[in-house]
């Protein structure tokens, strides 16, 4: 399902080519994944931990609209090798909370191959909570090497660089209040090797926006 609107130009970065999914899109979709985990979640008061940065915005707002009361954890992390094809990761910022024998929701903003989610919820895993499941507002399944439990799916995407709503492009476009995709001749004009730019860009992994 692919909502899209207009673009202000007057108002809009130069590197938004077509917004995909607007404020209003986004919106009732996290209304929606919101009532499905309440309904899923009542009375098992479990901890709802978001993925920084780029899960940042998605998992404050999926909060605000929970039906019981939830303090957000976050956990960072960061791969040590830019090459690795394992997902291996080290974690930058560890949850405040023990996880032990509790019921984990981890909030992401997109996953693509996996691999680096894969491996946190195996360290996540090794503390024993009581359940592990993955909130994702966006999947792009076609990318995915290695198996992550996703229990809420917000939209399904392709392969197009996607920016806004926390997704960003090296730091920058995070702050759009919807999700879009990018324009990469504006943004990289001077790229010798087109056909290599638009291979790198088409793998926005989860790996590459930490």
């Amino acid at each position: 399902m692919i909502f899209s609107s207009r673009i202000n130009r007057k108002s809009t970065p130069a590197a938004v080519k077509k917004v995909v999914f607007d404020e209003m899109a986004i919106s009732t979709r996290v209304e929606e994944l919101a009532s499905e985990i309440s309904r899923d979640y009542k009375g098992r008061d479990p901890i709802v931990a978001g993925i920084l940065q780029g899960a940042l915005v998605f998992t404050r707002d999926l909060v605000k609209n929970l039906s019981f009361p939830v303090s957000p954890d976050f956990i960072r992390i960061s791969r040590y090798g830019r090459q690795s094809r394992t997902g291996e990761v080290e974690i930058v910022k560890d949850l405040q909370e023990d996880i032990q024998g509790r019921h984990v929701l981890l909030i992401e903003d997109i996953v693509d191959t996996g691999l680096t989610l894969n491996y946190l919820v195996r360290i996540l895993l090794e503390r024993n909570p009581a359940s592990l499941a993955i909130c994702t507002l966006l999947d792009r399944t076609e990318l995915r090497l290695a198996e992550v439990p996703i229990k809420y799916v917000g939209f399904n995407v392709n392969d197009e660089f996607l920016i806004g709503y926390g997704l960003d492009y090296r730091e920058y476009y995070r702050d759009l209040p919807f999700v879009a995709t990018m324009n990469l001749e504006v943004v990289e004009p001077r790229t010798a090797d087109r056909r290599q730019q638009t291979t790198d860009n088409r793998q926005q992994t989860e790996d590459d926006r930490q």
